[in-house]
């Protein structure tokens, strides 16, 4: 308590006054691109954010790193020509920011980097912490931690380049550190499990072949919010006649139903699971837990410490669904982060 209010409202007074009362709304530092293969996805994204964060509150502040490392300032200038001059550059604009919203998928970003970089320069960020991040990353050490708090995952077995994999009927293979589908196969014969690890370790070093599973595809969005605390968004269901693959998720054919049809038990399980899981990985401000939901009951598929983040976006329309608008939702991420 300070002289008897709320630390949360005093922020919150601050943050108003801020917006109010000087020339200057609030200072994002909006981070996109990155050096993976969800660039494209993230400078969308990015974009996006940019475009919808309130102009009467918040001054958006462009940084683009490139798929060199290179760092981009706010008219697409690089910041400086040498990888490691325009990281030097870019902590100099973060540096006259208040606050980071962090919008590169994948690694090298969405893994807890950009959350490490932020913690050095000791500027408040959305989203994970660095532990978090790199384990949600990591869907090998997402499912150990899954499986310890008593949430069910998918059979698997990890394969290296030192590896052999044996072939035990349809499998999803798909790179362990990798967003947006990138790298991940339907296989139903033998012969096509070589090749699509091979694929997959173009990606990553690591890759998980999984059981295939029966069952509907049903995304639960955990949202810290400032004002009501932690709560869920309603539920999605992705419809799609085959695998969710990287072309589904962007050509527009995918169906996504919310909320989705279920019964209040099987809800409250999936609600229940995605909270325990968010709080076991220490994730911090916004994701998104990915089920099946099977005749046997839920299977955790994977989480997204930072999804896709445009108007069109899974956990955007999610949200919205409940009333929260777009411009809303990212308002409540950035004064989370400024608590």
């Amino acid at each position: 308590m300070v002289n008897g209010q709320n630390w949360g409202q005093v922020v919150d007074a601050v943050v108003d006054a801020l917006s109010k009362g000087t020339s200057r709304g609030i200072r994002v530092a909006v981070i996109g691109g990155g050096q993976n293969c969800e660039h494209d996805v993230s400078v969308a994204s990015a974009a996006s954010v940019r475009a919808a964060l309130d102009p009467d509150k918040y001054e958006a502040v462009s940084l683009t790193i490139g798929r060199d490392g290179r760092w981009y300032g706010q008219s697409g200038q690089v910041l400086d020509t040498t990888t490691s001059g325009s990281l030097a550059s870019a902590l100099d604009v973060l540096a006259t920011c208040d606050v980071v919203l962090p919008l590169v998928h994948g690694p090298l970003g969405e893994d807890g980097t950009l959350a490490a970089l932020c913690e050095l320069a000791g500027i408040p960020y959305v989203g994970s912490p660095l532990r978090a991040g790199a384990l949600a990353m990591d869907k090998w050490a997402t499912k150990l931690v899954a499986e310890a708090v008593g949430v069910r995952t998918a059979k698997a077995t990890l394969v290296t380049n030192a590896s052999t994999v044996e072939f035990t009927g349809p499998v999803v293979v798909k790179p362990v550190a990798a967003g947006s589908s990138f790298g991940v196969a339907l296989v139903h014969r033998e012969e096509d499990l070589e090749p699509a690890v091979r694929k997959a370790l173009e990606l990553d070093d690591r890759v998980l072949v999984e059981e295939v599973l029966e069952g509907r595809e049903i995304d639960i969005a955990v949202l810290d919010d400032p004002d009501e605390g932690r709560r869920t968004g309603p539920p999605l269901e992705i419809q799609v006649p085959g695998l969710f693959d990287t072309t589904v998720k962007y050509d527009g054919s995918a169906k996504f139903v919310i909320p989705a049809p279920l019964a209040d038990t099987e809800l409250k399980a999936l609600e229940d699971a995605a909270l325990k899981v968010y709080e076991a990985l220490g994730c911090r401000g916004l994701a998104r837990v990915d089920f099946f939901l099977t005749a046997d009951g839920l299977v955790l598929n994977e989480v997204n410490t930072m999804p896709g983040m445009t108007a069109e976006s899974q956990v955007p329309k999610m949200f919205a669904a409940a009333g929260l608008s777009y411009s809303d939702l990212l308002d409540k991420l950035v004064r989370g982060a400024m608590r």
